[in-house]
C-alpha cells in the first residue's frame, strides 16, 4: 500500500462517512479502510447476495468482475476476480467498497451502490435512490464473504 494511501486511511479511521448523514441514508463509520458494521444490523442472506452479484440488470458485478460462476457467459476482466475475494478482505472490507468505494480511490471505476453523492448525470427514475439498498449491499456482503480458496487455489 502506497504512503499516500496509508495516509488517507488515517484520516478516515472513525470517521462518518460525510456523503450518507449528508443524504439521509444510513449513517456509518470507516474504521481504517472498512465499515464494520452490518449497515441492517443483521447479517445479510449469501443466497440472495450471489443472486444480486450474478444479475446483470441488478448488480451488475459480472460487468467488469470475473469469479467463481461457471454458468455465466462473458464475465467481465476491467476489475478484479472474486474468486477468493472472502479471504482476501473482510466483510467490513467489502462493505465500504460496494457502499462506495471513492472513498478508498476516488479514480475507481466501481459504482458506488450506496451513496448519492457527486451523481451528474443521474436519470429521473434514479434521482434520490441508490443502486442497492441496505439490505441488498448486506447480503452481497455475506456472499462475498463465502468466496475463498482453499491451499490448492480451489474456491469454495
Amino acid at each position: 500500500m502506497r504512503r499516500s494511501h496509508v495516509a488517507a486511511l488515517l484520516v478516515l479511521a472513525l470517521t462518518p462517512l460525510p456523503a450518507l448523514a449528508e443524504e439521509g441514508l444510513v449513517p456509518t463509520t470507516i474504521v481504517g479502510d472498512a465499515i464494520p458494521e452490518s449497515l441492517t444490523g443483521a447479517p445479510g442472506d449469501p443466497t440472495r447476495g450471489r443472486a444480486i452479484v450474478a444479475d446483470r440488470t441488478r448488480g451488475l458485478c459480472l460487468l467488469c468482475h470475473a469469479g467463481p460462476f461457471p454458468e455465466e457467459r462473458f464475465q467481465g476482466n476491467l476489475a478484479p476476480d472474486l474468486t477468493g475475494v472472502g479471504g482476501r478482505l473482510s466483510a467490513g472490507q467489502l462493505r465500504l467498497r460496494l457502499v462506495d468505494g471513492r472513498v478508498l480511490n476516488p479514480e475507481t471505476i466501481m459504482p458506488s451502490y450506496y451513496s448519492l453523492a457527486g451523481l451528474a448525470r443521474v436519470g429521473r427514475a434514479w434521482q434520490g435512490r441508490t443502486i442497492l439498498s441496505t439490505s441488498d449491499i448486506e447480503d452481497v456482503v455475506a456472499f462475498l464473504a463465502t468466496l475463498r480458496e482453499d491451499a490448492s487455489g480451489v474456491s469454495r
